[in-house]
Formats: C-alpha cells, sequence, structure tokens
C-alpha cells in the first residue's frame, strides 16, 4: 500500500521555497484577492507575480496545494477568485457547475521528471530502466509522487509508471504527497531515494542544490494541459493578473521554468 505523508519541517530552504503558501502578505490598507494555484506552478508564478506587482502596483495572495482540493474548497464557498489548476479537468468541472466566468483559457503545458536526492544510488534515464534496475536489487526503499486521487502531477506520474512496467512493483514502496511541491521535498530529503514530480520544480536552483532530475518524454503519459478561470466575484485586479498571465513576459518565465505554452 503506498503511505501518505502530512508535512513536516525537513529542510529549511526546501520548506520555505517549496512550501510556502502565502507569498504576498496583505496590507490593512487594502483588501489583497486571494486566488488558488497548482503547486507545481508555485516558483514560476512567484516570479511572474514580482514582475506584476512591479509594474502595476497590485497584488493578489496565493495559496498553493492541489487542484483537486481547491475545487473542492471552491465548491464549499471558499473565497478564491481565480484557480490556476494543474489539469483543465477541474476548470471544466467548476465551470459546468456555474462557478466560473466563462471556460477559462490554457496558460501552460506541464511535463514530469525523474529525479532523486544526490546521494540516492538510484540511476536516473527517461525510460526508468536506473530505477528497474533498483527495484529489482532489492535496494529501493521508498519513492514518492503527489498523491494521483487529487493531484494532477501524481495522476500522470502513475500513468508513467504503469505505461513502463513498474507500477505493480513499486505500490509497496511509494509514498505520496499531499501535492506536487510536497512530493519535490520528500523526493529530495533523505526521505526516500528518488521520485517523479514536475519539472517546473526539478529545474529551480532550490531543488537542484539537493538533486538530480531528468525530464521524461511527454508521450509517456497524458497531455497536462494547464488551465486557470476568473470565478464569478472576481475583482479588477484578479482579472488583471489573469490578463497578464497571457502576456509575453509571463509566457516567457513559464518557458524559463519548463513549461511548454499553447498557441494563442
Amino acid at each position: 500500500m503506498a503511505r501518505v505523508l502530512r508535512y513536516f519541517p525537513l529542510i529549511g530552504v526546501l520548506v520555505s521555497g517549496l512550501l510556502a503558501l502565502t507569498p504576498w502578505a496583505s496590507r490593512a490598507d487594502a483588501p489583497v484577492p486571494a486566488i488558488a494555484a497548482a503547486a507545481n506552478i508555485k516558483f514560476a508564478l512567484d516570479h511572474i507575480l514580482s514582475n506584476f506587482t512591479a509594474e502595476t502596483g497590485l497584488r493578489v495572495r496565493v495559496s498553493y496545494g492541489s487542484s483537486g482540493n481547491f475545487v473542492a474548497q471552491i465548491q464549499h464557498g471558499a473565497p478564491f477568485e481565480m484557480l490556476l489548476s494543474a489539469d483543465e479537468r477541474y476548470i471544466a468541472e467548476l465551470h459546468k457547475l456555474g462557478l466560473t466566468q466563462g471556460e477559462g483559457v490554457q496558460y501552460a503545458i506541464g511535463r514530469l521528471a525523474i529525479v532523486a536526492p544526490k546521494s540516492s544510488p538510484l540511476s536516473l534515464d527517461a525510460q526508468l530502466a536506473g530505477l528497474k534496475a533498483l527495484l529489482a536489487s532489492g535496494q529501493l526503499g521508498r519513492f514518492v509522487i503527489a498523491n494521483p486521487e487529487h493531484a494532477p502531477y501524481g495522476e500522470r506520474a502513475r500513468e508513467v509508471l504503469m505505461k513502463l512496467g513498474v507500477w505493480d512493483d513499486i505500490r509497496p514502496k511509494l509514498i505520496l504527497g499531499e501535492n506536487a511541491s510536497q512530493a519535490a521535498q520528500f523526493a529530495v530529503s533523505g526521505s526516500t531515494q528518488g521520485g517523479i514530480i514536475p519539472l517546473s520544480l526539478a529545474v529551480t536552483p532550490q531543488f537542484q542544490a539537493l538533486g538530480r532530475y531528468v525530464a521524461l518524454p511527454e508521450d509517456l503519459h497524458g497531455a497536462l494541459g494547464q488551465r486557470m478561470a476568473l470565478m464569478l466575484k472576481a475583482s479588477s485586479t484578479t482579472e488583471r493578473f489573469y490578463q497578464y498571465l497571457q502576456s509575453d513576459a509571463a509566457r516567457t518565465v513559464l518557458s524559463q521554468y519548463g513549461f511548454g505554452l499553447p498557441q494563442q
């Protein structure tokens, strides 16, 4: 059985980097709109937010987590004004319920990477030959993916493991992170010997200081089209940020973090 680990302090630099939930604090003199975003986009979105605030003087407050959990929260009245999902189907679900302004737009195309701590015996390659060898030798202790029940990148990681014939053997070794950021933290914390996480997290300096990665071919899993949508009561500030995310400046940042870009 796969094990779900709740977050606990492991490595300060990764905790502050990968799992920070609210990069923009509210000001007492003005309300700051709240938006929800998939955990895999944290570093790229923080970068974009910094540029947006520098250019406009406006701010939004972001909570990062799993797309599926945010959908449930929004359905129960959570006051998010926008959702940046890691999977298009979650936006479609909210739209079907009449909770979004239209069908939203695709803002990025995600990719996966297999990763390991620098000290791990796991050899990394795009076809998981090293993972299969470590499993066969009995030396693999734990391996992490995001929870596939509510995290799109975990669902796609499971697809990769199944397609390459690893799923049945690795299931007893699996640790499930609550979201993509938590899976990335566990992957290099020393509590596992590796994992499959978003490429957008693996390419960051914070991750590379502790781990190694190899990007996985996109044909090993279903598409990771990431879509965003405004909620019905989105403020003018959130609407402006929504438009900014479709700008060339924002798209350039997304590409720097390993995302593919949808055609405009």
